[in-house]
């Protein structure tokens, strides 16, 4: 994808349904260990609550939503790109424009969760620490990561 086309903006109301479609698909691809109830569960946040609460920055083509980033201050809660378009840049480019605005970051990841453990790790991201148990007290790994300085020039 040519990137020069890829604008980012801010989250607008009518995103709604678009975003949390790609959360979803995404969702049930990288997280599946979570559980399809679990993930409809937390759709309902993502809509209701993180979306429009948190700093949230969307990535477009032609008008058309394609993966989103939520901030909370430095901290990701989210960054998720439509599963059809991963791979093609739009992560780093969400990345790269919260590491501007904000510049450092934060985030968790699940353990389990190894390409997007991967792809923090290629953008330079750190392990910070580890814990054995979610926000909600269940089983699953998560990683704390931190970045303080990005090589922009392989963007």
């Amino acid at each position: 994808m040519d990137n020069t086309q890829l604008q980012i903006r801010a989250f607008e109301a009518a995103d709604i349904e678009k975003l949390s479609s790609i959360w979803f698909e995404t969702s049930r691809q990288v997280h599946a260990f979570l559980g399809e109830a679990r993930l409809r569960e937390q759709r309902a946040l993502v809509e209701e609550a993180y979306l429009p609460n948190s700093e949230t920055w969307v990535a477009c083509l032609d008008g058309t939503p394609l993966g989103f980033i939520g901030l909370i201050d430095s901290f990701i809660g989210g960054l998720f790109v439509d599963p059809g378009r991963q791979g093609s840049g739009i992560g780093r480019a969400l990345a790269l424009h919260a590491l501007k605005l904000k510049g450092e970051l934060e985030l968790e990841v699940y353990a389990e969760n190894r390409a997007a453990c991967a792809f923090y790790r290629r953008l330079g991201f750190e392990e910070v620490s580890r814990r054995p148990e979610d926000d909600e007290g269940l089983p699953f790994e998560v990683i704390l990561m931190r970045l303080c300085n990005i090589d922009q020039s392989a963007s």
